[in-house]
């Protein structure tokens, strides 16, 4: 009898909500050099990295996305299927800031065609945040953004 409830409630242990707005994701507080918070969501899967911002239609000015990677190297970020204009914040290992690169505009033509941006100093973080956010906030090579 129990089997029997068990496999007629299965169907429904997967259902519920699904995420419809930025605010409905998983994130987590970022604290900026000059003291402000803001929640990120945080990509460390290869796909996640990939996907990152694509076919995403506006970023609130209070959230960014955090791409954290295995080990220091240069990355370099595009805006292929970015519907929105991005900064792209680079942080080292000790998450001080070694490159940014603002409003980065979207990309709307052929893959091969989209430009790479940054990824000119060792990184293990890149920030992403709405365009024009890093001048709002005052950020600059250097500062130390803190998790």
């Amino acid at each position: 009898m129990r089997f029997l409830l068990l496999a007629a409630l299965l169907p429904f242990a997967c259902c519920g909500p699904k995420p419809t707005t930025l605010e409905d994701f998983a994130t987590q507080p970022v604290t900026l050099p000059g003291g402000q918070v803001i929640r990120v969501e945080t990509m460390i899967d290869n796909i996640d990295l990939i996907r990152g911002l694509m076919f995403r239609t506006a970023l609130a000015s209070d959230h960014g996305m955090l791409f954290v990677h295995a080990q220091p190297g240069n990355y370099q970020h595009w805006m292929y299927q970015v519907l929105i204009p991005l900064d792209i914040i680079w942080l080292d290992s000790n998450r001080d800031i070694v490159e940014i690169v603002e409003n980065v505009q979207p990309c709307k033509t052929q893959a091969s065609k989209c430009s790479q941006y940054g990824g000119h100093q060792l990184s293990t973080y890149v920030l992403e945040l709405a365009g024009g956010m890093a001048r709002k906030y005052g950020l600059s090579v250097g500062q130390r953004v803190q998790w």
